[in-house]
C-alpha cells in the first residue's frame, strides 16, 4: 500500500531542507538532497500506479534560468499579473514576486507542489497564490505575463505546452519559456533571449553544468 501522506505540508517539511538555489541565491527553497530517492519513498509497493516524480523537490534548469532572467530584468513583470504554469517548487513564481509583480499565481496538478510553493513563498517573504489544476488546458488570457519552465521534457506534454503557449501569446500575454533545449522543445517556434550556465545539475541533467535559455514565441 502507498505510505500515508495526507498532510502534504508536513511531508514537504520532513523530507526537504531549506537552502539557497544555485545561480539564484536570492531565493531559498525546500529541496530534497536526492529527488530520485524521495520518489522511491513516495511510490507504492503493491503494484499500484506510481506517484509523479516530485518535481517540486528540486530546482530544474529551465526554471533556474527563467528565475534568474526575471530577477535580472524586473521590468518584465513589475506591476503586472503573472501566472507560473507547472510551477513545481514555485521558484519562478517567487522570482516574479520578488521582481515586483503585483499578483502571482503558481499553478500545478500536484498537491505536494502547491504545499511546497506555500512553504517556499513564506520562506522568501513573498505572496504567491496557488491554483490546483491543469493550467495547460486553459487559454492563458487571465494574466499579463505567462511563465513556463521545463514543460518540454516529454512529447505529449510538450505538444500541450506548445498549444497553450500559442493560445496565451495570441490572447496578448507575454510568454516566457525556460528550457535548456530539450529534444521536445520546438526551437524553430521560439527566439532565445537569454542564456545562463546553471551549475550543480548532475542529478537532473546530463552534466554538472547545463546551458539553459529563456525563450519567447516567434511573433
Amino acid at each position: 500500500m502507498p505510505r500515508p501522506m495526507t498532510d502534504h505540508t508536513a511531508f514537504v517539511r520532513a523530507h526537504t531542507r531549506l537552502c539557497a538555489v544555485a545561480s539564484v541565491p536570492e531565493v531559498r527553497l525546500h529541496l530534497a538532497d536526492d529527488v530520485v530517492a524521495l520518489w522511491e519513498r513516495m511510490s507504492p509497493d503493491d503494484g499500484e500506479a506510481e506517484v509523479p516524480l516530485p518535481y517540486w523537490a528540486c530546482a530544474w534548469t529551465g526554471g533556474v534560468g527563467l528565475a534568474r532572467f526575471l530577477l535580472d530584468h524586473p521590468h518584465i513583470v513589475a506591476g503586472r499579473t503573472v501566472c507560473d504554469v507547472a510551477t513545481g517548487s514555485g521558484l519562478v513564481a517567487i522570482a516574479a514576486a520578488r521582481a515586483g509583480a503585483i499578483g502571482v499565481t503558481a499553478a500545478d496538478v500536484d498537491p505536494y507542489a502547491l504545499a511546497a510553493v506555500a512553504l517556499n513563498a513564506v520562506a522568501n517573504g513573498v505572496r504567491v497564490a496557488t491554483a490546483c489544476g491543469d493550467a495547460l488546458g486553459g487559454a492563458g488570457a487571465d494574466h499579463d505575463v505567462v511563465l513556463v519552465g521545463d514543460a518540454f521534457y516529454d512529447a505529449q506534454i510538450a505538444d500541450r505546452a506548445m498549444r497553450f503557449v500559442d493560445r496565451a501569446h495570441a490572447a496578448g500575454a507575454r510568454v516566457l519559456v525556460g528550457d535548456p533545449g530539450r529534444a521536445h522543445l520546438p526551437q524553430s517556434r521560439f527566439t532565445p533571449i537569454a542564456v545562463y550556465d546553471v551549475a550543480g545539475t548532475g542529478q537532473l541533467e546530463a552534466s554538472e553544468v547545463t546551458h539553459t535559455r529563456v525563450w519567447e514565441p516567434v511573433a
